[in-house]
């Protein structure tokens, strides 16, 4: 439920903060004064897209603010837990800032929040009407979803769109493999060649490959060098030698260690170079005197070097970045292998084409059972609104197979008559805009009172969708939204003071011709509104006849 909505520098408004009633709230002012404001600035709290020229003349941005209660609103609750948000048990506070340069921004109980997640939460609070609902009549999807929506079978129709579309995808996924069937089998001939020449150097560490060739390659210089450091290091003959000369360092030492402590200190990091010394001399003999390495050996390495080397210049990649490249074309490889055969893409897509037939004529069959009874509430809310002839029946024409659809088997049509002994048409032959306009408004009145009663329903918002009716047909229709009103928020502009008359809440927007024009709302009292509904109802000089014509409207409101 929307609490309050403040706005500030927003287009004709400098500044206001409204409170909005629980119930049926009418917004009422002559041609012009700004009544579709209060609409815009709602829209854009519940992410629609933003104007520049909406922020006021003069002022570098606009402010609009929107309170809502959501007390025990489940829904709510379950699209802040969706996106981790944090939500105050009660209300929400949704903020959009719009900037003279064209940028926006918005707020949600403080914290940024995108566009698009506002208008995901924007839907679960507020339902906008707009005076052009009755277009979309004459469009043959609005009317199967609205027979679904009273059928309350939504979920069903959006399994069956889903499981048509999967049908889609698996056949798309058909078609572009059959299509590309020999690139597909081009392309794993080229990966096996390419794996086939590659696969020596993928069977081996190539870095250790060259540093073993590289060794190998000079292992009789490398003998003589480890020969030559080990004679460096110790020998048996008269040349002095690293042992030689240590020892004698340790002899030194060991003799002092008793006068100084460093002489000791120095004595135990000698033994342990002699040790290291050792051990590193055994190494270099074992190396001097190893066995010449087998000549086969070095020509697999050759011959590993060589492959590497040539496929390098085939592919203009270094060795190593070859190999890496390698994976990939075994990745390609497995997944070109891997996809699935012509036969059981087509045993899947069968499949999906039986499940899809399958809810396709549940869902029809409900549709069907719904219909009557569907038909006899429309005609039950039409007949009140100067349409007491009016009668209405939902057609459902089969469509070959291969016309079949995300919505099912059968085309749907809802055909209207108005007058007796005229047959019924498509709404689009015979419906003047007037029965449109009621009809428009009959059906998503239904809609709502048809949905869970328990469920937290959102504010709905009427823009003049009770154009082209006046007298006692506007009593009708504005008695029927103040009995949707009993039940549910309600916000509409409206010219008819039969309709304003029946409201909980009656909103006037006024505009003032000051330095800079201005627009203003006021909530009206009593004497207030009768005033008003006498404009509405006789125009600009108010007499007391039309005064007590207004306050005839009143009384008979119940």
């Amino acid at each position: 439920m929307l609490l309050s909505l403040t706005l500030h520098q927003f287009a004709l408004i400098a500044k206001h903060e409204l409170s909005v009633a629980e119930g049926f709230n009418v917004i009422t002012g002559e041609t012009g004064a700004g009544k579709s404001l209060l609409l815009d600035a709602l829209s854009l709290c519940i992410g629609e897209r933003a104007d520049s020229a909406m922020v006021r003349h003069g002022a570098d941005y606009a402010d609009i603010y929107a309170q809502f209660d959501v007390t025990a609103n489940a829904v709510v609750a379950q699209w802040f837990a969706q996106h981790e948000r944090e939500l105050d048990e009660h209300e929400l506070l949704i903020r959009r800032q719009l900037s003279s340069n064209g940028r926006s921004k918005a707020w949600l109980n403080g914290s940024p929040v995108s566009l698009a997640e506002l208008k995901t939460l924007g839907a679960l609070l507020v339902n906008i009407h707009s005076q052009h609902a009755q277009q979309a009549l004459l469009k043959p999807q609005f009317v199967v979803q609205w027979l679904d929506a009273m059928a309350q079978i939504t979920p069903l129709a959006m399994q069956t769109a889903e499981s048509f579309q999967q049908y889609q995808q698996l056949k798309r996924r058909a078609d572009d493999i059959a299509s590309r069937e020999v690139q597909r089998q081009d392309r794993i001939q080229l990966l096996q060649s390419q794996l086939s020449d590659i696969a020596p150097l993928l069977a081996v560490d190539y870095h250790e490959v060259e540093a073993e060739h590289e060794e190998l390659s000079n292992i009789e210089a490398l003998m003589q060098e480890a020969s030559q450091g080990l004679h460096l290091l110790d020998n048996d003959t008269d040349e002095p030698d690293v042992m030689t000369l240590l020892g004698q360092a340790i002899k030194i030492c060991d003799n002092q260690t008793g006068v100084s402590q460093t002489f000791g200190q120095v004595s135990e990091q000698l033994h342990l170079a002699q040790q290291q010394i050792t051990e590193a001399s055994a190494l270099l003999s074992d190396y001097a005197e190893q066995q010449l390495p087998d000549p086969e050996r070095l020509q697999e390495l050759d011959s590993l070097i060589s492959l590497g080397h040539r496929l390098s210049r085939k592919h203009n990649l270094p060795a190593n970045d070859l190999i890496d490249e390698a994976k990939g074309w075994q990745q390609q490889l497995e997944q070109l292998e891997n996809e699935p055969s012509s036969d059981v893409l087509a045993a899947q897509i069968d499949e999906a084409w039986q499940a899809y037939l399958l809810l396709a004529d549940q869902l029809n069959d409900k549709r069907a059972q719904a219909a009557p009874g569907v038909c006899a509430q429309l005609v039950a809310q039409l007949q009140p609104l100067a349409l007491p002839n009016a009668r209405c029946e939902f057609v459902f024409t089969a469509r070959e197979a291969a016309q079949y659809n995300a919505q099912g088997h059968y085309d749907i049509e809802l055909l209207f008559s108005a007058n007796v002994g005229m047959p019924m048409q498509p709404l689009h032959k015979i419906a003047s805009g007037g029965e449109l306009s009621r009809m428009a408004l009959v059906m998503q009145v239904l809609q709502v009172t048809n949905s869970d009663n328990n469920a937290a329903k959102p504010m709905l918002v009427f823009d003049e969708v009770d154009v082209g009716i006046s007298g006692g047909t506007a009593q009708v229709v504005g008695e029927l939204l103040r009995t949707l009103g009993q039940t549910q928020q309600l916000l509409a502009i409206t010219h008819q003071a039969q309709v304003a008359a029946q409201a909980h809440q009656h909103i006037l927007v006024q505009k003032h011709h000051l330095e800079q024009t201005q627009s203003e709302l006021i909530i009206l009292t009593q004497e207030e509104q009768v005033n008003e509904l006498a404009r509405m109802s006789g125009g600009v000089i108010i007499t007391d006849v039309t005064r007590d014509h207004a306050r005839s409207l009143l009384s008979d409101v119940k």
